[in-house]
């Protein structure tokens, strides 16, 4: 079973990272549109996400981007 299990999550990391990284995009896009109108009380970079907190207490969490490039 545990084997079993090995595989599985071998196939998930072989995921396309061109599908995870734009649904992580979508995901970031819409809590962005949710952040409109609020204030930014603190930002951290961490090694796999960034970290917004808003002053009403809320704290919103930013993975995929890391490491990413931009292409031109």
């Amino acid at each position: 079973m545990r084997e079993n299990r090995i595989e599985e999550l071998l196939r998930l990391i072989e995921a396309a990272p061109e599908g995870l990284q734009a649904a992580e995009f979508m995901v970031a896009r819409d809590i962005v549109k949710g952040l409109a109108g609020k204030t930014i009380s603190a930002a951290s970079l961490d090694e796999t996400r960034v970290t917004i907190e808003t002053t009403d207490g809320g704290r919103y969490f930013f993975y995929g981007f890391l490491g990413s490039q931009s292409r031109s």
